[in-house]
């Protein structure tokens, strides 16, 4: 949401509006900065969802909104540089991800916390990790080979003692901790023939300072059991969400997903 639409509020209401034109089942947010439980609630009214759940009120909250329920809410707070937000929504759990934005070690050690918590779930339990894991996939790799990434980086690990590269180079282990668990990259196992890389971050909305080449930052990851229901995970680059956010927004598509008509 990129810091909760404090930094250009007229952004919000064409968010709105696309949110509402997607008419989804589940939304997870990130950067809900300034958001309280009622203004997320009432956010999520432009888009049908009665049910929402907040991480927190302060500083970089994540947030998830449904059509249906949500149950067996946990939040998580020591561990984790922005917190981890846990629900359960039609039998499967959702973990709201916002990992660390600048050192790799800090993000492997909230991948080892998380994968902690999905083993103590019911064995057949369907997961889903969705949101800003601000890391690398080696099934991303060609793609950075031609770009200034690693020098940006190093750029930035020297003037703001980050911890982005390891050993200088970019990092893959965090996903690898993932993938190694195996959870599928439900945007790379979708990619068709034609495919072209846009990354997710950072988009065309306007933002003082360098950013940076084009990276995928932003992920959703599932059980096997819950990616065999998958038809559809794209990020999504066109003309508006190019400006919507600091992020492109991604949707996956399920089957057997049961849609009241009444929208509740």
């Amino acid at each position: 949401m990129w810091y909760g639409f404090t930094k250009v509020p007229e952004r919000k209401k064409n968010f709105l509006n696309w949110m509402k034109a997607q008419n989804p089942d589940l939304v997870s947010l990130q950067e809900l900065n300034g958001y309280t439980a009622d203004k997320l609630k009432a956010d999520a009214a432009a888009w049908r969802h009665p049910h929402t759940a907040i991480l927190k009120e302060s500083g970089f909250p994540t947030g998830i909104t449904s059509r249906f329920p949500i149950e067996e809410v946990r939040r998580f707070r020591e561990g984790f540089h922005h917190g981890l937000l846990r629900a359960r929504i039609k039998g499967a759990y959702y973990y709201v991800i916002h990992l660390h934005p600048s050192n790799w070690e800090i993000r492997g050690r909230e991948a080892d916390l998380i994968l902690a918590d999905i083993a103590k779930l019911p064995k057949d339990a369907q997961v889903a990790l969705v949101g800003d894991f601000n890391t690398f996939s080696t099934n991303d790799e060609r793609h950075y080979m031609k770009t200034s990434l690693e020098p940006f980086f190093a750029a930035r690990d020297t003037k703001h003692k980050e911890k982005n590269l390891r050993d200088g180079k970019l990092d893959y282990s965090v996903i690898r901790k993932f993938t190694a668990a195996g959870l599928i990259d439900l945007e790379h196992s979708k990619r068709k023939s034609g495919y072209r890389f846009t990354g997710s971050f950072p988009t065309k909305i306007q933002k003082l300072g360098d950013h940076g080449e084009a990276r995928r930052l932003d992920y959703v990851f599932a059980s096997p059991s819950l990616a065999k229901r998958v038809t559809r995970a794209e990020i999504i680059a066109d003309d508006t969400t190019w400006i919507l956010s600091d992020h492109l927004p991604m949707i996956v598509e399920l089957t057997n997903q049961q849609r009241p008509k009444d929208g509740k």
